[in-house]
């Protein structure tokens, strides 16, 4: 499968025009939602705190882009530079259209073993930084009469994956925010979820390794017990993903308002 070539599925102009404004955006789906979207015609602008990531992408995308390509370094858990660095980016490339809230999940473990000063990192650079950052440009979305704000979270948004109870507390009340948000933002602009599954990023070898350090299991086990709640038999490629939340920026996605959409190869048992 090669989603960037033979099997791109979108027309190469379908977000000509449009600026994608693209957190986590130097690696795993944030970075497939990058060259995805820079594939299809828009401006982009790729955020993340480690520049020398940052530069890899953008010198892939460059590559076959046919809009500007420009990075960001930013903190997400430094809210202040938010006031700083969003202002920037759109002097300097122009009003945002797409804004793609993404951030590394917080560490697995059991609930219960997280005091409450553990809640306030992840909150703060996901849910926080993600609510000031639209609140800096939903006016200007308004103004161009076109907005779409995507979150990449979690299907334990829906099931919570067990030993990771603090990132299922998070991604429902990122969900939640964004359920809230869709009653009031502009007709223009729409908000929308992608919930992944057990997609092949180094998020999830990270949660490989860890669960290989509490239980013993070798990572083998790890890998075909995930397989096994998976009906596609196989891991989900960041690509499929960034291909979700692509459309979910398209202007044809104007109707989709509200949803969390699972990405996840038909893990969740839930309707």
């Amino acid at each position: 499968m090669d989603l960037l070539n033979d099997d791109f599925p979108f027309a190469k102009t379908a977000l000509s025009g449009k600026h994608a404004l693209i957190f986590g955006a130097s690696k795993g789906i944030g970075a497939a939602t990058a060259k995805m979207m820079a594939m299809a015609g828009a401006d982009v602008t790729l955020c993340a705190r480690n520049k020398n990531s940052l530069l890899q992408i953008v010198s892939q995308i460059n590559e076959f882009a046919t809009g500007k390509i420009a990075y960001a370094v930013i903190d997400l858990e430094n809210l202040s530079a938010i006031d700083n660095v969003i202002p920037n980016i759109m002097r300097e490339n122009g009003p945002v259209h797409i804004l793609i809230n993404n951030s590394g999940g917080p560490p697995g473990g059991p609930l219960l073993d997280n005091s409450v000063a553990d809640f306030d990192a992840p909150f703060t650079r996901h849910l926080h930084a993600a609510h000031k950052i639209t609140k800096l440009l939903v006016p200007q979305m308004q103004e161009q009469g076109y907005g779409r704000i995507i979150q990449i979270i979690s299907t334990s948004v829906r099931e919570p994956i067990p030993n990771l109870g603090l990132s299922n507390t998070l991604r429902g009340a990122m969900a939640s925010w964004a359920k809230s948000l869709s009653r009031e933002l502009p007709p223009c602009i729409t908000i929308n979820n992608v919930l992944p599954g057990f997609t092949d990023t180094e998020r999830l070898g990270s949660l490989a390794d860890s669960i290989n350090q509490k239980t013993g299991k070798s990572l083998d086990e790890i890998h075909q017990g995930w397989m096994g709640q998976v009906p596609i038999e196989r891991l989900v490629d960041p690509m499929e993903t960034a291909s979700a939340i692509t459309y979910l920026a398209l202007p044809v996605s104007g109707a989709i308002r509200g949803i969390s959409l699972a990405v996840d190869g038909g893990r969740l048992r839930s309707i």
